[in-house]
């Protein structure tokens, strides 16, 4: 198996925009921040725009790790400017270039893992970092019919199911959520991929869908026990350690 470089240019372009899908994250923020806790690692960090919503500075460390050179610099200017909590840290490269004895509580992948192109190797060494107890987390974009040029032109190797990101997590760690979220975005996913097919949305087309569908499909996605939507959200748990 070939390694992943360490680093690595992003060749995506809509990073900027979706740091503005202020109701998004707040939706997935409340799902996640219980799992937050001790020393979290966030893999693909980005512009950090995930960070300061995520981060709340309860937990005693948060590792932005991002393989681009260019953005890892600009994680460490916000830094330096005071625009992350103060426990987060920022390093250029990837969970292969981590310290051997790193180990974590949590580790993230927000929109990443599509990314990767090697999937399971990629989780199976996030699993190789976590804490007893600790959990990795994926959200990622959902369906392979959903599959467009906007998907194409910002480098994703696939959408997934369920399924499929069940077989790609690693072998012994327990599940403790796999669901659907954003059935009201589903709509615009499909609406862009059969009749817009662009490859960027605009400004105006994440505003529409970050302050009218997602605050719908919050309420909704519950109600349809979330078996519909645009992205997926799975969780896992190591093992706990053996009590004595």
């Amino acid at each position: 198996m070939t390694e992943p470089p360490a680093t690595a240019p992003y060749i995506g372009q809509e990073l900027e925009l979706f740091a503005r899908a202020e109701n998004w994250k707040d939706y997935f923020a409340t799902l996640l921040r219980p799992y937050l806790r001790g020393d979290v690692l966030e893999v693909g960090a980005g512009l950090g725009a995930t960070s300061r919503r995520l981060c709340d500075g309860s937990q005693r460390t948060w590792l932005c790790l991002e393989p681009d050179p260019a953005m890892a610099a600009g994680l460490e200017a916000a830094l330096a400017a005071g625009a992350l909590p103060a426990c987060c840290l920022a390093r250029a490269g990837t969970v292969g270039t981590l310290p051997a004895e790193a180990r974590f509580d949590a580790v993230l992948y927000i929109d990443v893992l599509e990314h990767v192109e090697d999937d399971a190797a990629e989780l199976a060494a996030a699993a190789r970092v976590l804490r007893r107890d600790g959990v990795l987390i994926v959200l990622a974009p959902a369906h392979a019919w959903l599959y467009s040029p906007f998907d194409r032109a910002i480098g994703h190797y696939r959408r997934y199911t369920r399924r499929s990101l069940e077989r790609a997590a690693p072998p012994g760690l327990r599940r403790l959520t796999l669901r659907y979220l954003d059935s009201v975005g589903l709509l615009a996913s499909a609406g862009n991929r059969f009749l817009l097919r662009r490859s960027l949305p605009t400004e105006r087309d994440i505003a529409r869908w970050d302050r009218l569908m997602v605050p719908v499909s919050r309420r909704l996605d519950p109600w349809l026990g979330y078996r519909i939507g645009k992205s997926v959200l799975g969780i896992w748990r190591a093992d706990p350690a053996p009590s004595r």
